[in-house]
């Protein structure tokens, strides 16, 4: 009886330094976001979100032009790594075995690990160097290999979770393979691949060291992918070194907007991800 007591409040105390210890891992986190949303909500308002920066020492002024650069490098990263990934992604989990398979699963791993500086610098020598110039482009393609691996890994993660038997049902009714990879296979792993393809875009949208060496930055609204472009990294490192009062504000307020949209889609991804 003894032995079974002291069972009890064993389990009881663990689990109360459990709670303790997830509660005091979030501190610092709720601490981050709490400074953030009060030194920046205070700047946000529609002119802050639909205007251009005014030349210090005017009032007024905003972050329009990063905005719109920030969802231009998003939609160009999409595009260049969403389909490559998914096709790698279902090769590997139809193809698991092989020295093409272990080669990219390898790669992909090794990629997931790269500095995201060094991302830069590489996009820099491939794209920038012989294009002549920075443009939004480059930070595209940037910040698409950066996400990359995101999605290959999570599409080869959740098809590998489909039960086989629905793929021979669809190979047995005559369907040809392909379209029962495209029909049947991917629409059942989707709410996975979207969330990969999420957690992606959570990252690569505050990213600053690639698009330095790549987008470069522009203090005007430009929709040319061939030209430097801004985005909200790059506003807020060049504001929050620069010697400007006003700038640090707007600063702190393009980065409470950044931190919101990063943890929205992280709280989306969480909702798909338990579907």
């Amino acid at each position: 009886m003894k032995r079974y007591l002291f069972r009890i409040i064993k389990s009881k105390i663990i689990s109360v330094i459990l709670t303790l210890i997830v509660i005091l891992s979030t501190i610092p986190f709720l601490l981050v976001l709490y400074f953030i949303i009060k030194n920046g909500i205070s700047v946000i308002n529609w002119e802050f979100l639909t205007s251009l920066p005014k030349p210090v020492g005017e009032p007024g002024g905003g972050i329009l032009n990063a905005i719109v650069g920030t969802a231009m490098l998003v939609i160009m990263a999409l595009i260049l790594s969403v389909p490559f990934g998914i096709l790698v992604g279902v090769y590997l989990a139809e193809r698991s075995e092989g020295r093409i398979a272990f080669f990219s699963r390898l790669v992909s791993e090794i990629l997931q690990g790269v500095p995201s500086i060094v991302i830069g610098i590489i996009a820099y020598l491939w794209v920038v160097k012989p294009m002549g110039h920075f443009s939004a482009l480059s930070g595209g393609v940037a910040l698409g290999i950066m996400m990359l691996p995101l999605v290959i890994k999570s599409t080869e993660e959740i098809l590998k979770l489909i039960p086989r038997e629905i793929k021979e049902a669809s190979l047995a009714l005559g369907v040809p393979y392909y379209r029962t990879i495209l029909k049947v296979i991917i629409p059942a792993g989707l709410s996975g691949i979207l969330t990969g393809i999420l957690t992606g875009v959570a990252r690569i949208a505050g990213e600053t060291a690639p698009l330095l060496f790549t987008a470069f930055g522009n203090p005007f609204l430009n929709f040319d992918i061939l030209k430097p472009i801004s985005a909200m990294p790059l506003l807020i490192f060049t504001y929050a070194v620069s010697p400007y009062e006003e700038w640090w504000a707007k600063a702190w307020g393009a980065s409470c907007i950044l931190v919101l949209f990063v943890l929205s889609l992280n709280i989306i991804t969480r909702l798909l991800s338990r579907r």
